[in-house]
């Protein structure tokens, strides 16, 4: 049996409908969803990595007038995004080899980057960068500790890892994003650790 880092790309793919069923689709993330657009303009291309079915987030982006690019390492989940938003661009892949050669508007990585063990988070923090255009904003939910984490659903095990707040900060500085909001356990996001940051002029780290 896989360790429950390495198994989280399996449990997210056998059970796609499942955590579609599960997903809360009242957009508690709404406010945090707002300050994002903020900075993405009318008709701007947001990457969503980690997009799952598309439901209830990349729906309101797309209400909003957005264009979506999602990333998910689960095929039944981009089957389900497919057949809610055909207009949109799915790729099945896993976000860590992600490159797709061209940058964005925006980028969101909502409760994604938290699957991935702590050691493989800093080089993501170079792909969120390498994605953005000057001026581009990212939003994305982390641990609010170092550490791992496994939890339970549905009788499976399900992995967290987890950066410091302090080495997200200087791991987001060093690839070029400043942090513009930032807050710890949000009790108005459902408990979220949340950062909305902005990519600086220049040459981008990664």
């Amino acid at each position: 049996m896989k360790p429950p880092a390495e198994a989280i790309a399996d449990l997210y793919a056998r059970r796609a409908c499942d955590f579609d069923a599960d997903r809360t689709k009242t957009l508690f993330e709404r406010s945090w969803l707002d300050a994002f657009l903020a900075h993405v303009p009318q008709g701007g291309r947001i990457l969503d990595l980690g997009c799952g079915s598309g439901e209830p987030i990349a729906r309101y982006l797309v209400e909003q007038g957005r264009e979506i690019v999602g990333v998910d390492v689960s095929p039944d989940l981009i089957d389900l995004c497919r057949g809610r938003f055909p207009d949109q661009t799915w790729i099945t892949a896993d976000m860590r080899g992600v490159d797709l050669g061209r940058t964005f508007d925006g980028v969101i990585a909502w409760h994604s980057l938290i699957h991935l063990p702590p050691e493989a988070q800093p080089a993501m923090l170079a792909v969120f960068a390498r994605h953005l255009r000057p001026g581009g904003v990212l939003v994305f939910t982390s641990g609010s500790e170092q550490g791992e984490t496994i939890g339970e659903w549905r009788g499976e095990p399900l992995y967290h890892g987890s950066l410091s707040l302090d080495a997200y900060r200087t791991g987001l500085d060093d690839v070029g994003l400043d942090v513009r909001r930032h807050v710890v356990s949000d009790r108005n996001c459902g408990g979220a650790t949340v950062w909305l940051a902005r990519r600086r002029g220049g040459k981008v780290v990664g």
